[in-house]
């Protein structure tokens, strides 16, 4: 075979590689944060606390409920 080719199956084995590689990590990420959301409750009371607000459980729930549908629409 002429060098042509194999220069040719190289870059399209290359850009096929890349693009799938591409949508499977990014698959494997929405995956893995649906399944362990960055923050919980308990991790969202503790920043709270830290900012210096009490935090109510009808603020937190707010905060909890908006954050997942912030995370849904991406």
């Amino acid at each position: 075979m002429a060098t042509w080719i194999w220069i040719l199956i190289v870059i399209v084995a290359l850009v096929i590689g890349l693009i799938g590689g591409f949508y499977g990590a990014r698959k494997y990420m929405e995956k893995y944060l649906k399944e362990n959301p960055p923050f919980n409750e308990d991790q969202l009371r503790q920043l709270m606390l830290q900012m210096g607000q009490k935090p109510s459980q009808k603020k937190l729930n707010q905060m909890m409920h908006t954050m997942q549908n912030n995370m849904g629409k991406k």
